[in-house]
Parts: C-alpha cells; structure tokens; sequence
C-alpha cells in the first residue's frame, strides 16, 4: 500500500459515496486511503468496488505509522453515538484533523474527545453525495484554518457543491437541504399517485414526474432566476396551472414546508442538546 493521504471512519453510504468521489475525481487512487469498517461485508464490498482499498475492523495504534506527515487527515462518517469514542480512538492514534460529518455533533465535543488542539470541520452533507450531486455546508471548528477549509471544501467538491457557514447555522442546514431529499421524493410520491389516479400508468407517471422534476431544477440552477418568476411564466391567468396552484395554496402546502424545515431543525439541535 501507498502511503495513505486520507483515513475515512465509517464505510456506510456517505462514506463510500465519499471514497467514490474523491476516487472518480482523482483526488486520490484506492492505495492512498484507508478504511475503518467494523461490518466485514461492507469491507468487502467496498474493497472490490474499489481495487487498492485498504479497509480495517477499528482505528489499531500502528495503522498510520507509515503515513508520517503525509496523512492529510481523517473523515468521520459514524453514527452519532459512536462518534465521541472515534475521536478518542484517532486522538490516541495521532490524528490531528478530522472532517467530520456526523449529523447533530458539536465541534466542541469532537475537539474533547480527539484532545489537545486538533482541527474539526463539521459538515452536513445530503444523500444526492451518493450520485455527485449533493449539497454540502462546512463550519470551522475552534483551530480550523481557511486552509482546513480549503482542504474540507475540496473533499466535499468530490461529490457536489459546497457552502461555508457559522456552526450554529448546520442544524438548519440539516433541516433545510439535509433532509430536503426526503421532501422532493414524498412531493414525487403524491404526484406520481396523481398521475396514476388521472389515468397513466405507473411507469409513464413516474418518468414524467423525474424528468419534470429534473427539468425545473435544470431551469433554476442554470438560468439563476428566482423560482417566483418561473413559476410565474408557467402560470397563465385562469389557466390549467392557475388551478392546481390555487388548490395547493388553498391547503396551505407552502406554509407546511416552512413548518416541516423548522421542525427538523429543532429536531437538530434537540439532539445536541
């Protein structure tokens, strides 16, 4: 194995959809990275995706004695309840930067456990990582850099694209656009069903409403036109449109969205607290 340039803890799907990404872009081949895996199907899983990979049970004092220098830091992609006890584990094996994208866990909590002054960035990625498209906010923690953020931002670009904010901004970015996902695909739930109730079939429905899903977002990002003045050139006086926006106003779907971002992101800071 190559001397490694990157530890990653946790091997579920955005650990992997990570070490897809830094893969595909050429950050990194297979033999700079090393994974920490407990479950030993995912290690195999991911080793025979990847060729090269280097995949362990646990952070094992030694694993980086090669490494030296070279080790450009790890990612934390556990769960939260385990996350303290792998920075103490990476703390004790001399880590001194972590990435860590653990939802709902303070720096402040992760810099404890890692001891002395190391370096966290937090950042709250979204499940579109898994095909490169996601969306991602990072946060400096207490002796982060703009360099770390550099370094954090350039790993994320891996797999979509990247936003700094304050810490204190994450639980609503997880609120927002890190269980955002799950709200587009209930809206494509209900608008598939609508088209099978009008008379579609369940697959012609379903590609309708991917690729018109898929052509609006296309609109947004690729014009920059705010969503008000699209909607409103679709929109004709008393027409089809006209119709169906006055049926989703008139049960208050826009004032449910504003409610169900602000009740995850309560739910966030709920679990730090």
């Amino acid at each position: 194995m190559s001397v490694p340039g990157l530890l990653v803890v946790g091997g579920g799907k955005m650990g992997g959809a990570l070490l897809g990404g830094l893969i595909a872009t050429g950050w990194a081949s297979p033999s700079d990275l090393i994974l920490v895996e407990p479950l030993p199907e995912r290690r195999r899983e991911l080793e025979a995706a990847f060729p090269g990979l280097h995949a362990v049970p646990a952070p094992e004092a030694g694993l980086l004695d090669a490494a030296g220098e070279h080790l450009a830091g790890a990612v934390l992609a556990v769960k939260p309840d385990t996350a303290e006890s792998a920075c103490r584990a990476l703390g004790a094996m001399g880590v001194t930067r972590v990435l860590s994208i653990v939802a709902g866990m303070p720096a402040q909590r992760l810099e404890h456990a890692l001891g002395g002054e190391p370096v966290v960035v937090r950042a709250m990625p979204n499940t579109a990582a898994l095909v490169g498209a996601g969306v991602s906010a990072i946060s400096g923690g207490s002796f982060a850099t703009s360099q770390d953020l550099a370094w954090a931002e350039e790993l994320l670009d891996s797999v979509g694209t990247v936003v700094r904010l304050p810490e204190r901004l994450l639980d609503t970015v997880t609120g927002l656009s890190g269980s955002g996902p799950a709200y587009f695909f209930l809206v494509a739930e209900a608008l598939i069903e609508a088209g099978v109730q009008m008379g579609l079939t369940r697959d012609v429905s379903r590609t309708l409403v991917v690729e018109t899903m898929r052509g609006s977002a296309a609109l947004l990002a690729e014009t920059g036109r705010d969503p008000e003045a699209l909607r409103a050139e679709v929109t004709s006086p008393a027409g089809t449109t006209a119709a169906g926006i006055r049926t989703l106003e008139a049960r208050a779907v826009r004032s449910a969205f504003m409610e169900a971002v602000a009740a995850a992101t309560e739910r966030s800071r709920a679990l730090h607290r």
